[in-house]
């Protein structure tokens, strides 16, 4: 059993790659072998629209055949069992290198046909990691979570299993005292750090152990 998570942030150490790791300590505890890849590592492009991918009789069906650095990273994840893609939350969106691994993922496995059938032959699990700046409350009234319903429920419709996380309210700078940043309040957010993380923490070990189980 083999679980890969993608880090689609610039950092290695923050909050997005914190739930990663212990994501892959959930899948570690139910016998998972574990993997971690950073995008922002690796030079590659989003999708270059050739189509290679469409043609029939295609040398590998499901797996992008534009050669670039994330080639080896794309097999890997055709190869796993489960997969946990990590990103922070920039202008609506997953950051950018995340929404290009999306694209060289999930468009070779889409057909053209009725329905829009996937080309798997057997189903991977995968989990979604989002953090924000946003409080939870935002999150849940303003429709701001619809946003990210989409790619979920694509991956879900392709890949089988998928399960999205929210990390909200989160830190960005150890301190606030020496940014343009008026709009949030230093001890408020790291009061949320200190008590709401720590439950992230463990919502992301129970996903990575969720995972491993769906994928059996």
């Amino acid at each position: 059993m083999k679980v890969i998570a993608i880090n689609g942030s610039p950092r290695k150490t923050k909050n997005t790659a914190t739930l990663l790791t212990k994501a892959l300590e959930g899948a570690a505890s139910k016998g998972a072998s574990t993997e971690i890849v950073h995008l922002y590592d690796i030079n590659f492009k989003g999708c270059v629209s050739c189509f290679a991918c469409k043609i029939k009789d295609c040398a590998r069906p499901g797996i992008c055949l534009y050669k670039d650095d994330i080639t080896a990273v794309l097999e890997k994840c055709m190869e796993a069992d489960a997969i946990i893609l990590g990103s922070p939350i920039y202008f609506w969106d997953v950051a950018g290198e995340m929404r290009s691994f999306i694209e060289r993922m999930m468009f070779p496995v889409l057909t053209y046909t009725e329905g829009y059938k996937g080309l798997l032959e057997r189903k991977i699990p995968v989990g979604l990691i989002y953090t924000m700046n946003v409080t939870e409350e935002f999150l849940q009234t303003s429709g701001y979570k619809s946003l990210f319903e989409p790619a979920r429920a694509g991956l879900e419709r392709l890949f089988g299993h998928s399960e999205a996380l929210y990390a909200y309210d989160t830190v960005q700078f150890d301190d606030y005292s020496k940014y343009f940043c008026t709009v949030f309040d230093e001890n408020k957010k790291k009061q949320a750090q200190q008590q709401q993380f720590p439950i992230d923490c463990e919502n992301a070990f129970a996903m990575g152990a969720r995972l491993v189980a769906n994928a059996v």
